[in-house]
C-alpha cells in the first residue's frame, strides 16, 4: 500500500472526521497572525488529548518559536508545521514488528487488560503474518475465560491456522509450553500467545506472567522473543500507566495502540513516546482486518492533522 493511500484511509478513521487536535484550525488566526491566545488553544487540545506535559510542552514551544519568526502565517503553514512536528516526535518509536527468518520458532506474546482488543488483534495478526508466507500458530493462553478461547478459535478457523487449547482453568504457562514444543510437528514458525486479560494493579496476576515467561525460556532462553502490549487508545492516561506496570512485569518489547478511530484521546501515543520509549508495532482503526496497521509516524502525523479535510486531492 503507498503511503498516500495510507494516509486516506487512517484520515478517514482517525476520529471519523475533524481531528481533536486540529479540528476548525483556521478560526485560530487573528488578522493572519497565530496569536498567543491560539497558542494556548492548542496546548489545551494536546493536553486535553493525553498527549502529556512533555509533548506538548515541547510541540507549543516549537510553534511559539515558528510564528515569531514568520514561519506559521496561515492555516496551511500551521498544519504543515504541526504534522512535521507530530511526526518528528513519534519517528524513533515508529518501529513496525520485523520478524527474522532465523528464530524458528518465533514467539510473539499479547498482553493486555480484557477489552483492549486483544483477541481480535491476534487473529489479525494471524492473518497478516500467513499473508506474509508465514506458518502461524495460535496459543490460547487465556485459560480464565472461556469466551477468550472460543473467539480465539473462531479467529483460527477464519484465517485457516492451527490453535492449541486446553480446558478452561488450565495453567497457561502449559497451554503455550506445548505450542512451543509442538512447533515442528505443526509446522509453525510463528506462534502468537495469547495471555489472561488481567488488571494491571493486579500483582499475582503479573507475577504469572512472569512464570509463563520463565516456563517458555526452558525451551529458548531467548523466548518471547515479542512481548507486545495491546492498549486501548481510548483509556488516555490510564493507559500509559498500564504500559508503564506491564513494562516493569515483563520487560516489553513493542506495543500496539487499538480503537484509535473511536477517541478524542489518541494523544496517548506522544506520551507514549516519552514515557517509555518502547516501539509502536501497530495501530487499529477500524474493525477490519486490514485496519490493523504498522505504525508509520508521518502517515500518522498528517492523518491526525489534516482531520476530515482533504488537501491537494489527497
Amino acid at each position: 500500500m503507498s503511503n498516500e493511500s495510507l494516509i486516506r484511509r487512517m484520515r478517514a478513521q482517525l476520529n471519523r472526521g475533524d481531528s481533536w487536535l486540529t479540528y476548525d484550525l483556521g478560526r485560530l488566526f487573528t488578522s493572519d497572525k497565530l496569536d498567543e491566545e491560539a497558542l494556548e488553544e492548542i496546548e489545551m487540545r494536546l493536553l486535553g488529548a493525553d498527549a502529556g506535559v512533555e509533548a506538548t510542552t515541547w510541540l507549543v514551544d516549537k510553534l511559539r518559536a515558528d510564528v515569531l519568526a514568520s514561519r506559521v502565517r496561515n492555516e496551511k503553514e500551521l498544519r504543515d508545521r504541526l504534522s512535521a512536528l507530530i511526526a518528528e516526535w513519534l519517528q524513533p518509536v515508529a518501529q513496525p514488528l520485523e520478524i527474522p527468518d532465523f528464530i524458528r520458532p518465533y514467539i510473539l506474546f499479547v498482553v493486555g487488560i480484557n477489552g483492549a482488543g486483544k483477541t481480535t488483534t491476534i487473529g489479525k495478526l494471524a492473518a497478516r503474518y500467513k499473508a506474509q508466507g508465514r506458518k502461524v500458530m495460535i496459543a490460547a493462553g487465556d485459560t480464565f475465560r472461556a469466551a477468550a478461547t472460543d473467539q480465539l478459535k473462531q479467529w483460527a478457523a477464519r484465517v485457516d491456522v492451527p490453535i492449541v487449547s486446553q480446558r478452561e482453568g488450565a495453567d497457561p504457562a502449559s497451554v503455550i509450553f506445548d505450542a512451543v514444543t509442538s512447533a515442528d510437528s505443526r509446522g509453525a514458525d510463528l506462534i502468537i500467545a495469547d495471555t489472561a486479560g488481567r488488571l494491571h494493579t493486579q500483582s499475582h496476576l503479573m507475577d504469572e506472567l512472569r512464570k509463563i515467561k520463565r516456563v517458555i525460556q526452558k525451551h529458548d532462553p531467548y523466548a518471547p522473543h515479542e512481548s507486545l502490549l495491546i492498549l486501548d487508545g481510548t483509556l488516555g492516561g490510564n493507559g500509559l500507566a498500564q504500559a508503564v506496570q506491564f513494562h516493569e512485569a515483563l520487560g516489553l518489547t513493542g506495543v500496539a495502540v487499538t480503537k484509535l478511530d473511536g477517541t478524542a484521546r489518541g494523544g496517548i501515543l506522544l506520551a507514549l513516546a516519552k514515557r517509555l520509549a518502547l516501539p509502536v508495532r501497530y495501530i487499529g482503526i477500524g474493525e477490519g482486518v486490514e485496519d490493523l496497521i504498522p505504525f508509520d509516524a508521518d502517515a500518522f502525523a498528517r492523518a491526525l492533522v489534516d482531520g476530515g479535510i482533504e488537501r491537494g486531492g489527497q
